[in-house]
């Protein structure tokens, strides 16, 4: 798999817009270097990425932006997630460490080794993780002092049946699932969440996923910070795992463009 320019690309918008779409799982490029730590034969990766990969969601928050009628930003992962999750933290707090998912992954969504398990995380988090989480602190930094305030909308996608790895996985599983923080998810934004994604079919809260990405400079600190994680069920939008999406993508860009114009007034 070929290195790519850019790990992570944020993609301008209205410069009064507050919203910044987080696309941090969509990619399915590993660089080379990278690529040799993984233990896996290329047949194995190909499936591997297949489960693992948000598929298509790059092209939904891209299809979104351009119906709102105020441009969101986009803050886009360009990588696949097995090269670092920007969404975990890299200690031992986090839960998905212990199933050897935490910022560096060691095992595959079926609990096989992905790198050796006692594969050093420093190189991969100082090339990969810490420069993303910089530059995602900085865009939701600009959108404070442009408007005042941040609304993130992290976009995701997860599989029709759980996955060995899902810890949390015996729950409901809707077409929409919203994953809200105590803090930073407003009864308003929630809202307007539930009756965007309303027209996709049920609307569930925090199952099978839950939390929202912050930032941890903002994160339990600047109320002004919104999140909401909106996690898609993939088999109302694509064929499973790792196929080509369908019709219903069209009519979740028409939610989400809605969602963005709700918490954009």
């Amino acid at each position: 798999m070929s290195q790519v320019p850019r790990p992570f690309e944020l993609l301008p918008g209205a410069a009064r817009s507050p919203v910044v779409l987080h696309v941090p799982h969509s990619a399915r490029e590993i660089p080379a270097g990278v690529r040799a730590g993984i233990v896996l034969d290329d047949a194995a990766l190909a499936r591997e990425l297949d489960h693992i990969t948000d598929a298509h969601t790059a092209e939904l928050a891209d299809a979104a932006a351009a119906r709102a009628g105020l441009t969101p930003w986009r803050f886009v992962n360009r990588l696949s997630r097995l090269v670092v999750d920007p969404e975990r933290f890299p200690d031992e707090r986090e839960e998905m460490l212990a199933a050897g998912m935490g910022a560096v992954y060691t095992r595959t969504t079926h609990r096989a080794e992905l790198r050796p398990a006692d594969t050093d995380p420093e190189p991969l988090l100082r090339r990969y993780f810490r420069p993303y989480a910089r530059a995602m602190t900085e865009a939701v930094a600009d959108r404070l002092a442009a408007t005042g305030r941040a609304v993130i909308i992290d976009v995701h996608s997860y599989p029709t049946a759980p996955l060995p790895y899902e810890l949390h996985g015996e729950g409901p599983r809707p077409p929409v699932c919203l994953g809200t923080d105590a803090f930073h998810t407003p009864p308003a934004l929630l809202e307007a969440a539930r009756k965007a994604f309303g027209r996709c079919g049920e609307v569930g809260l925090d199952s099978p996923f839950g939390g929202a990405y912050v930032p941890l400079e903002f994160y339990g600190k600047r109320p002004e910070v919104a999140a909401l994680m909106v996690e898609i069920r993939r088999d109302t939008y694509m064929a499973e795992p790792g196929g080509p999406a369908g019709p219903g993508l069209d009519r979740l860009a028409g939610a989400l463009a809605e969602l963005v114009a709700a918490v954009s007034r």
